[in-house]
């Protein structure tokens, strides 16, 4: 009796047809079935595209794919995203996903892990998601600004034409470009007064380093032949000797200094002593009494010398008055 009939081979050729067209749909779509992941369910509002078997990233790096999307009918709001991720895949509490779409339009998921690598949260737990604010999202968010942009952009567009269309501004573009010219031609000029007066003032300036070179070996023979320590010995004496004049003029300056107080303290000491009676000198300048007697003393002698003069006058005009002598003993009448 066979025990592989025709219907059996048949039957395990399906079974095996089937397992590999399994294996083939999964390996089309990203899943590895021999390999074991974690679960875990991402809440969203919008997934803007987001399809079963797109990566799914962390930090850039691909951590596992989209397993499954439902649409919750009971709650318009929440589109519940299952994810299977790498099974050494920890991911923080804190975590969200985040979606992102490409300039191409293509569709990435991203989870932000949180700051806390030790503290995980368990298989099966579901995170939130939400929208990346990506290069697209905020060309969006400026389409407004620039909608109420375009009119002021339009009024400074006219402005502009109608600048460009002046007159003016033609005449001044004309005045620039002769300006231009003339700048141009005084370059020229400058350049050629530059290239004739040149040469002359650095042939000169050559001559010139020439004989300072040959003014400084000249220096530098006679500096040689100088005896420099013998003339350095003598500014040393002449500055020591400097040094003993000018602390003997501060010497001679103490002395004055001395002086003039010792002659300020006998000025004092005289005019305290003139100034008051404890004294002789200061009763005789300060005694009213005697000051009268000497006075009248000194009129009496003024007057005693007058009589005296006026005598002597009458005497030498009338000598016989006073004086008589006679041989004969007689006397003239």
């Amino acid at each position: 009796m066979k025990i592989l009939t025709k219907e059996v081979k048949i039957a395990l050729t399906a079974i095996v047809a089937i397992a590999l067209l399994f294996f083939t749909i999964n390996f089309l779509k990203g899943i590895n079935v021999f390999k074991s992941n974690n679960i875990y369910y991402v809440q969203f509002q919008n997934i803007s595209g987001l399809a079963v078997s797109n990566a799914v990233y962390a930090n850039g790096y691909t951590v596992g794919i989209v397993r499954d999307i439902a649409y919750d009918y009971s709650r318009t709001d929440k589109v519940v995203v299952t994810v299977e991720v790498d099974k050494n895949m920890r991911i923080p509490r804190g975590t969200h996903a985040e979606i992102e779409t490409g300039l191409m339009g293509d569709v990435t998921m991203s989870l932000v892990l949180g700051p806390n690598p030790a503290d995980v949260i368990a298989q099966g737990d579901t995170i939130n998601g939400g929208m990346h604010l990506g290069t697209m999202a905020k060309v969006e968010e400026m389409l407004p600004n620039v909608a109420l942009m375009l009119p002021k952009i339009d009024s400074i567009l006219h402005n502009f034409n109608t600048l460009s269309a002046s007159p003016a501004l033609m005449q001044t573009i004309n005045n620039a470009a002769d300006a231009s010219q003339n700048l141009n031609t005084l370059i020229l000029n400058l350049n050629e007064s530059l290239g004739q007066a040149l040469p002359p003032f650095l042939a000169s300036l050559q001559q010139t380093g020439q004989n300072v070179q040959t003014l400084s070996a000249a220096l530098g023979q006679e500096v040689g032949a100088l005896d420099l320590q013998a003339t350095l010995n003598q500014v040393n004496g002449t500055l020591g000797d400097a040094r003993t004049l000018l602390q003997n003029f501060e010497t001679l300056s103490q002395e004055l200094n001395q002086a003039s107080q010792t002659l300020n303290n006998t000025l004092n000491t005289l005019n305290h002593s003139l100034s008051t009676t404890d004294n002789t000198l200061g009763l005789m300048l300060n005694d009213r009494v005697l000051y009268d007697n000497l006075t009248y003393t000194a009129a009496n002698l003024a007057n005693t010398a007058a009589s005296a003069d006026s005598l002597v006058r009458d005497l030498k005009a009338h000598p016989k008055r006073y004086v008589h002598f006679s041989v004969f003993g007689r006397k003239d009448k």
